[in-house]
């Protein structure tokens, strides 16, 4: 595996590696890599032969009281695990090679990414798609691989990939969980021992509001009942607990069509997020 941090040496491995017109897979991450990540280099293995996974902590996403300075960096445990996995290339930037002195240019993605975690966060879109997008121009991949637990980023990416016409397969995979339930995240490491059970109120409650929903119960209801319990386990502020149309995110009062369940909300210090599937019966 190669670990590359200037663009020329990029664009020379990848030109290498796309001789052979094999389809090339990025999985873009953060680091701090745990099976959930893991599980996106297997899927990138499924579509494609070779693999480029980066790591790129994007201050630009981050709000200003946010966790950028604490976001844990642990790359040489990254690249080994990423180096275990048979991943081609470990494109590991600087900030100042991915924005360098005068950058003035941002991607912004309307619509779609208003609501849930793009009113709790404002910009924090514009700086997923502005980086996402570099990304895409750096490493030039065929298929490009997400979790689907940051469900709304998901979906923005979907959107500008589509409106930009680049030529890139988009593939999210499921939400990987722990045994508990509780989904795979990096942040989950900021929880406490006792923070960390009382996480699992999060996919509980959202798993509730489901049987609820798809059993004809009204969605108001079981949404107030979800952050009724949320609250009651410790969480605050609880950001949002929404159905939304799984397509668009808009906002569903009734379940009439493929939807999505979508919370976020912090306990202790820690912001968690979570999403599931809610379909008519």
């Amino acid at each position: 595996m190669q670990t590359l941090r200037d663009l020329p040496a990029l664009r020379s491995a990848v030109q290498t590696l796309k001789s052979d017109r094999k389809p090339l897979v990025l999985v873009p991450t953060m680091g701090a890599l745990h099976d959930g990540h893991m599980a996106l280099v297997e899927e990138a293995r499924r579509h494609g032969r070779h693999v480029v996974v980066s790591i790129f902590v994007n201050p630009r996403q981050f709000g200003p009281n946010e966790d950028l300075a604490a976001y844990p960096r642990r790359e040489a445990k990254d690249a080994q695990m990423l180096q275990a996995a048979g991943v081609d290339i470990l494109w590991a930037p600087t900030v100042d090679v991915m924005y360098p002195a005068g950058y003035a240019t941002n991607i912004s993605v309307t619509g779609i990414s208003d609501g849930l975690d793009g009113a709790a966060r404002p910009g924090h879109f514009d700086g997923v798609a502005t980086v996402v997008t570099k990304l895409f121009n750096q490493v030039r991949p065929d298929v490009a691989i997400f979790g689907q637990k940051d469900y709304q980023q998901l979906a923005v990416i979907r959107r500008f990939v589509a409106d930009l016409n680049l030529p890139i397969e988009i593939v999210g995979l499921p939400t990987q969980r722990a045994e508990d339930g509780l989904a795979l995240s990096s942040r989950n490491a900021y929880l406490s021992e006792e923070e960390r059970k009382a996480a699992l109120a999060l996919p509980r409650a959202l798993g509730e509001a489901k049987r609820q929903i798809e059993k004809g119960e009204p969605v108001e209801g079981a949404l107030a009942q979800a952050i009724a319990s949320l609250a009651a386990h410790g969480f605050g502020p609880i950001d949002y607990v929404s159905l939304c149309d799984a397509a668009t995110l808009e906002p569903m009062a009734v379940l009439d069509r493929p939807a999505r369940l979508l919370g976020a909300a912090k306990l202790g210090k820690t912001r968690l997020i979570d999403n599931i599937a809610v379909d008519p019966v």
